[in-house]
């Protein structure tokens, strides 16, 4: 039995908060991701490990030390790690001959590897390598896709969902303006994806609504698809799997669309129209011969002299 599941009851009150904290909850905490690296990482996979923990803290774990371990062959280590430091997403970075500049992208389910998609990075720009203000730690991103192929291919579609997971960040009740100022850019075309970073500047433009203009802060990343390693459609629909809790009240002749608009049904028994009381008006005013024809009675006729 692996150490970490023979806790069966805390001794102390740290131990019971520390096992509470990680107990299954109604809505989850955010999910945080531990950045690893391989054996043999250089410089450009430690660097964009870097760059990427710093767009994820404070949701996410750095291991600084080398870890020998293949992901795609054994993924117990993964799972460990996973457990020991309360992650749900990791990002594996390694370098060789077959396949230089790796990095393997992907998220768990219950402690085990659900879905994990490796990457090959073709360019990279830095965060130090542009020489411009950065955003605060912790800034929630706007997130953005753009091609087809997220959409019609079902690795492409796997990958932009995991993506989704591994920077939305918290779940916020509320949006102001000024928080909107950082923008993730995903472009896949001609079998790559282009990663673009960028901060919003509102300038002035006259009227109430800002100007808006973008400014590349990095990092800048070229990759393309390797290996891949997805979950079954059965346990990858169980992982979607929302608590009885959470699932909104289905309510009686009400239904919303796409958009959030909400459309009632109402029944109500057939109205006679022509009862219907309108607006009077003196063009629409009937004449005698018509109210007469109406009810059912001839009308008078008028004596010649």
């Amino acid at each position: 039995m692996d150490a970490l599941d023979r806790v069966l009851k805390p001794k102390t009150k740290r131990a019971k908060r520390f096992l509470e904290k990680r107990e299954p909850k109604l809505t989850e905490n955010t999910k945080n991701a531990m950045l690893i690296k391989g054996g043999n990482a250089n410089s450009t996979v430690t660097e964009v490990l870097k760059d990427i923990y710093a767009l994820k803290k404070p949701f996410a774990v750095m291991y600084k030390r080398k870890n020998i371990t293949r992901p795609f062959e054994d993924q117990t280590s993964l799972e460990f790690f996973s457990k020991k430091s309360d992650c749900s997403l990791f990002l594996f970075g390694s370098h060789n001959k077959k396949r230089p500049n790796n990095l393997i992208v992907g998220r768990m389910f219950d402690y085990h590897v659900l879905d994990m998609i490796e990457l090959g990075i073709e360019n990279f720009v830095s965060l130090k390598d542009i020489k411009n203000n950065k955003c605060p730690e912790g800034t929630k991103p706007m997130l953005i896709f753009a091609g087809d192929t997220f959409d019609l291919n079902e690795e492409y579609r796997r990958l932009k969902s995991l993506l989704i997971d591994f920077f939305r960040g918290p779940t916020v009740p509320n949006i102001r303006l000024a928080g909107l100022e950082h923008v993730l850019h995903f472009t896949a075309v001609d079998g790559k994806i282009y990663m673009r970073s960028y901060k919003v500047l509102l300038k002035k433009s006259g009227c109430k609504i800002p100007r808006i203009e973008l400014e590349d802060i990095g990092p800048s990343l070229d990759l393309v698809m390797r290996r891949t390693h997805l979950a079954s459609d059965d346990l990858y629909k169980l992982s979607l799997k929302q608590p009885k809790a959470l699932r909104p009240k289905k309510k009686k002749n009400i239904s919303h669309d796409v958009f959030g608009t909400t459309y009632g049904r109402i029944h109500m028994q057939k109205q006679d129209l022509s009862k219907l009381q309108t607006r009077k008006m003196k063009g629409l005013k009937k004449r005698p011969a018509e109210k007469s024809a109406e009810d059912g009675i001839s009308p008078k006729k008028t004596k010649s002299v």
